[in-house]
């Protein structure tokens, strides 16, 4: 017999009242005894006697202590925050008097907008190619997604100075060739030492332009690099962190738009929230794995650009990928998604070029990949959903496959995934 400590049935529990039915009826073999504490013979054996009221001590007030070590706790917290910026440096802002934009995409028109109300005498100018948008956003001052592209950084190639820093925000992989954005920079510009450096975390355009407080992660190889941007950046409303993790940044701001997607299926077919939970959870532990093959380090992945990026993008009703999810699994085509929506969902384009990156890396990924699937209308989300609850049931351990070879006779062992949490 095993006891099982739960919340009371329904009419019992005050968040389901007498008046309310259940969605399904209980199975006829469960059964309800009472059990009255105080009826129970063994609980009230004990005589009781009655007697004056002695003068009790006084103790101290744990309520009192709690909150004055809660105050100090602050306290201190408040003196290291106005010591440490104290010593920041904001030469950086200072001597940056120009910075150009490339491309016109919403959250790269958001950090033009940012950079521009740094200080009144910054320049601040946005290159897109369509001569349309340019005039759209001079004139209305609103702006139109563009897509960017590896052949519009060729383009500029002669114009840009070796020394010149890029900052990119752009979270995705190129279909055909798999390159981050850290790899097409270099290579379109010819200049394998052009400074790059990778702005991620869980950060809406919309929220930026409206200045609510946002945290991101700028990354780099270069330590002072990282430092100048965030130097450049940061503001009363804008936090930012620096990492020299510049894999883990983009992987995990590519990875996250996919498993996006899968967050909005489950939605889009009412499957509820414990689903929600457990795919997004399996969809973390999937993107760890190739992350970290790929040489992140894992602390990235639960840190702002990776935890953080992944839940605003799946659980917020902003997401563009999370909304291209959630009309797919109502049963839309993605033809018509795509062809109504006026902003970019990077992880429709990105799924095929995450699945060849974990074939890449012998890596399973069975939600990323069923995303995959049913974007290249080869698999319906109802049959995904089936086939990814009848996997096979697994413990808390590593799951490792065997391959043999058969010229030597011998087992080589092969790690092709990480099962534990």
């Amino acid at each position: 017999m095993a006891a099982l400590l739960e919340p009371p049935p329904p009419f019992l529990n005050p968040l389901f009242p007498p008046s309310s039915n259940p969605t399904r009826p209980l199975p006829h073999n469960l059964k309800f005894k009472r059990f009255n504490l105080y009826t129970n013979p063994t609980l009230h054996s004990q005589p009781t006697t009655c007697c004056a009221a002695a003068p009790q001590p006084e103790f101290p007030d744990p309520t009192r202590d709690r909150r004055r070590a809660v105050r100090l706790a602050w306290e201190k917290l408040v003196r290291w925050s106005r010591s440490l910026r104290s010593k920041n440096k904001t030469d950086v802002l200072e001597r940056t008097n120009k910075v150009v934009v490339l491309g016109g995409g919403s959250f790269a028109t958001a950090m033009a907008a940012h950079v521009a109300d740094r200080k009144d005498q910054m320049e601040v100018n946005m290159l897109v190619r369509d001569a349309q948008v340019c005039q759209s956003i001079n004139e209305n001052h609103y702006n139109v997604p563009v897509q960017f592209s590896a052949s519009f950084l060729e383009g500029i190639a002669e114009y840009v100075y070796p020394e010149l820093p890029f900052i990119s925000v752009s979270k995705g992989l190129e279909l055909n060739t798999l390159r981050t954005m850290s790899q097409i920079i270099p290579q379109a510009l010819k200049n394998p030492r052009q400074p790059f450096i990778a702005l991620s975390g869980p950060s809406f355009a919309l929220e930026l332009m409206n200045k609510l407080p946002t945290a991101m992660v700028v990354a780099s190889k270069d330590k002072k690099l990282a430092n100048a941007v965030q130097q450049l950046l940061a503001s009363s409303y804008l936090r930012i962190s620096t990492s020299s993790d510049v894999t883990g940044v983009e992987v995990t701001g590519a990875l996250k738009n996919v498993l996006a997607i899968a967050a909005g299926i489950v939605d889009g077919m009412n499957l509820g929230n414990n689903s929600k939970a457990a795919l997004v959870s399996q969809g973390c532990s999937e993107i760890r794995w190739l992350a970290t093959k790929m040489g992140a380090k894992p602390t990235t992945i639960t840190g702002l650009s990776g935890i953080g990026d992944i839940m605003l993008t799946c659980f917020v009703n902003l997401s563009r990928n999370r909304t291209v999810g959630v009309r797919l699994g109502s049963g839309e085509k993605l033809d018509d998604i795509l062809g109504s929506m006026n902003q970019v969902a990077e992880g429709v384009s990105t799924a095929g070029a995450v699945i060849a990156l974990a074939q890449k890396y012998n890596v399973k990924m069975p939600v990323l990949t069923a995303v995959a699937r049913i974007i290249d209308n080869e698999l319906t989300p109802k049959k995904a959903v089936f086939e990814l609850m009848s996997l096979p049931q697994i413990g808390g351990m590593e799951v490792k496959i065997y391959q043999f070879n058969h010229t030597k006779m011998q087992a080589t062992k092969h790690l092709i995934a990480y099962m534990k949490s």
